[in-house]
């Protein structure tokens, strides 16, 4: 019989990466560039206008070397990347506080940090939560605060995803709020480009099909995120997003078409991603200041 893998606490118990600190001028060209990414008729902010939420993951971004890239195209190394054999990474969710928003064409600081670190076990085996917590600041005061929760496993697991995927059924959700989107492979990869993310199964169809056992190009769970977060930004302008948070549920896939639709109710929202295998792929909340 094969030996039991060591347990996944066993490989980080040592491991507590310490705050680092990175800064950014947040030039206007990549809301511009996401912007055009969505079809805006313009720029959806100008200099010195607060950055919509979550278009902040258009900055501070980092580019390792390419020999430090794994077979998947991620990292092999990084700060916050717990040592673990084989090691395999989902973005699962998180949240933010915007106690003010972040001002386009002004220097910022980000210093993140390591919030926590647990193991849980799902059906497929032992998984590792990382939360990495991030504070943002802007002429000396903290702006807003995240937290990303990070999925990870040692070796590969089958997942259940559909064998064949329709470019043609469409959801027809009853939401008041709605955004229709089908993702081609030209968007994920901008999408890829704009947020520095070489992960092979966003681009790479032969390798996403053999390697990971998906049946397509895998639409990014950031970019679900940032759509739903679209509805209220076109929905309500007025309103200023205080608080958020979302959860990344299940993969939708290049060439599908998917809705992001909410539910506005007093001073929050309800959101979610659908199409019309799944009723919410993603799901979030916002609050309203």
């Amino acid at each position: 019989m094969p030996a039991t893998p060591p347990p996944l606490k066993s490989y980080v118990e040592s491991w507590t990466p310490g705050p680092i600190m990175a800064e950014d001028p947040l030039p206007t060209g990549p809301v511009e560039a996401f912007s055009a990414l969505l079809d805006l008729p313009g720029t959806a902010a100008e200099a010195g206008d607060p950055i919509p939420p979550l278009w902040h993951w258009f900055y501070f971004l980092t580019w390792p070397a390419q020999r430090d890239l794994g077979a998947d195209g991620h990292p092999s190394h990084g700060h916050f990347l717990p040592p673990l054999p084989g090691r395999q990474r989902m973005w699962a969710g998180g949240r933010c506080e915007i106690t003010e928003p972040l001002r386009l064409g002004e220097p910022a600081e980000r210093v993140s940090s390591l919030g926590s670190i647990t193991v849980k076990e799902g059906r497929t085996g032992e998984m590792l939560f990382v939360t990495e917590r991030r504070e943002f600041r802007q002429r000396g005061r903290v702006r807003l605060v995240e937290e990303q929760d990070i999925v990870y496993r040692s070796g590969r697991s089958a997942g259940q995803h559909p064998v064949a995927l329709s470019e043609s059924a469409v959801p027809r959700p009853a939401d008041p709020w709605q955004l229709q989107l089908r993702p081609d492979p030209a968007l994920l990869f901008r999408f890829s480009a704009l947020t520095a993310n070489a992960h092979r199964i966003h681009y790479d169809t032969p390798y996403v099909q053999r390697a990971e056992g998906y049946p397509g190009l895998v639409v990014h769970g950031p970019l679900l995120a940032l759509l739903m977060l679209e509805l209220p930004r076109r929905h309500s302008p007025e309103a200023r997003v205080r608080s958020l948070s979302y959860r990344l549920r299940r993969p939708v896939f290049s060439g599908e078409h998917l809705a992001a639709c909410g539910v506005p109710a007093d001073d929050r929202a309800q959101l979610r991603v659908a199409t019309h295998r799944e009723d919410q792929h993603a799901t979030a909340e916002v609050t309203f200041a």
